[in-house]
């Protein structure tokens, strides 16, 4: 019987039933844009669990401020209590918790991210007897010093453990040495600086202000450069809202904006350097869209947090759309558009930058509110132009989450994936659903689309495609009874249009073949 349901219908409808579409949109195939094979990421990702073709694996996170690559050392920061332990590998090796993140990821086909830290300390034990400060003068004791650039250049393999120097130049030298090079390895300039006085406060104390972060970020890029000449370098790796807007209350705000500051300060960079030092911008997006009195990417939910997490994504956009949270009553109940606004900063700032969202998640992860979440925000991130974007959070278990990453990467169950040219899409109605549509550069007259129905209940689709007058259409619904295994729904082309009924709170993916 499972069978027969995995294949679906590919006949037309009798004449005697014509088809009345609720929702009628058109997809123009001239309008094209690409999408970067790179937004479908995650971080740290358990290779031989998780039931999907993930395109970019990130090491990244708290741990990596104070990762010592020498020994594998790592401080937990305010996550636990502020102790050194061997959370990142009982090993001694130098570099072990670099290698075995990286030869899976490349032994996957996946684009490694990894993160260098920046914050001028690491941890210098693994004793995991609670925090640091219960030691007199620990920062000299208990941590090494954490230098940008080796003096001279003289790279070493295994380095010097004797020296209470830390280079990280070095680290990535060697990383370089051991990747393969038919795939390529990013770094990252730490994480969540702008909250580091919170994060990690036994090695930051105070917060920085706008000239420290740029002024490390110069150092830490250009070291980085000058020994991975072609690598991207991303950052500055920003928490989130506040982060954004003032370095979270820095004292040299000013009343200006963070983000704007950094890009201007970064294209000065550039200038004087003679070369690109920042090549993305990496931002963090935890929502803090509310709903039924929960936080959506929180624990916790109802009906009413169901209804706020299939909208939220429309904060990244929408200019029409206000979410209750605090952010946007911080601006006086007016929308976020967080990719729209901070494309328009890049572009304004420092043209040419990539965007990545390196850490994200907007909960629901075993609930079809999150399946349609997840898949509504790939299709923005394809449509806006985000270069990386990497879910944290995302285990085995997610199987809504999981499902809306598969509506694009696996959803006829037998790897059949979203195209990679994007194409513009008219005839949306944002509250209602979404639709996203792609061609295949790699076959030609093949396009998909992903469309999402909001709704609880059934909803009659025409999709148009001027110039595609007749081929053959096969869909595949995610519904709250069909997430972990795809669901063949009738389907036709024609008259150059496809229709299909989309099922209540479903993803529903076509291909549309000549």
């Amino acid at each position: 019987m499972l069978a027969a349901i995995l294949i679906p219908v590919l006949t037309s409808r009798a004449a005697s039933q014509p088809f009345q579409a609720k929702h009628t949109f058109t997809v123009d195939v001239r309008d094209t844009s690409p999408i970067s094979p790179y937004i479908y990421g995650a971080n740290f990702v358990e290779w031989d669990k998780l039931p999907i073709a993930v395109t970019v694996n990130r090491l990244g996170g708290n741990r990596l401020t104070a990762y010592n690559w020498e020994t594998n050392a790592s401080n937990a920061g305010n996550d636990w209590h502020h102790q050194n332990d061997n959370n990142m590998g009982d090993s001694n090796e130098p570099g072990w918790a670099i290698r075995n993140f990286l030869e899976p990821t490349q032994a996957h086909g996946a684009l490694a991210l990894i993160t260098i830290p920046t914050a001028g300390h690491v941890a210098a034990d693994k004793k995991g007897d609670g925090d640091v400060n219960q030691t007199p003068d620990y920062i000299d004791v208990r941590f090494n010093k954490s230098y940008a650039h080796k003096p001279g250049g003289n790279f070493a393999y295994p380095p010097d453990l004797n020296d209470k120097a830390v280079y990280e130049d070095e680290c990535v030298a060697w990383i370089e040495k051991i990747k393969k090079k038919s795939s390529p390895v990013w770094y990252i300039l730490d994480n969540e600086p702008d909250i580091w006085a919170s994060t990690h406060a036994r090695i930051v104390p105070k917060p920085l202000t706008y000239a420290q972060m740029v002024a490390n970020n110069i150092d830490y890029a250009s070291a980085i450069k000058a020994v991975a000449p072609s690598a991207l370098v991303f950052g500055w790796a920003s928490y989130g809202w506040g982060g954004y807007r003032t370095f979270q209350g820095a004292t040299d705000a000013n009343g200006r904006d963070f983000l704007e500051f950094y890009l201007s300060s970064m294209k000065e960079a550039e200038a004087q350097h003679g070369k690109r030092l920042l090549d993305v911008l990496d931002l963090h997006w935890y929502p803090e869209a509310r709903g039924g009195g929960n936080r959506i990417c929180d624990q916790q939910n109802n009906a009413e947090t169901d209804l706020a997490r299939i909208q939220a994504p429309r904060s990244l956009w929408d200019s029409s759309y206000v979410e209750q949270s605090w952010i946007c009553d911080s601006m006086g109940k007016k929308p976020i558009e967080l990719l729209t606004r901070t494309n328009a900063q890049i572009a304004k700032c420092y043209p040419g930058t990539k965007l990545a969202i390196n850490e994200y998640n907007y909960g629901g992860g075993k609930v079809i509110s999150g399946a349609i979440a997840q898949a509504d925000v790939l299709g923005l991130f394809g449509r806006y132009g985000v270069f990386v974007a990497c879910n944290w959070g995302l285990g085995p278990s997610d199987t809504a989450t999981i499902a809306g990453y598969n509506a694009f990467l696996n959803f006829d169950g037998r790897g059949s994936k979203f195209g990679d040219t994007g194409l513009k899409v008219s005839g949306e109605v944002p509250a209602l659903n979404s639709l996203y549509a792609a061609r295949d550069s790699s076959k030609t007259g093949r396009i998909t689309l992903v469309a999402i129905n909001k709704t609880p209940q059934p909803d009659p689709m025409k999709v148009v495609i001027p110039g595609m007058s007749t081929g053959k259409a096969r869909a595949y619904a995610v519904t709250a009874d069909a997430m972990a295994k795809p669901v063949g729904i009738d389907a036709t082309f024609e008259n150059g249009a496809a229709t299909f009924v989309a099922p209540p709170l479903s993803i529903v993916s076509i291909e549309v073949t000549k």
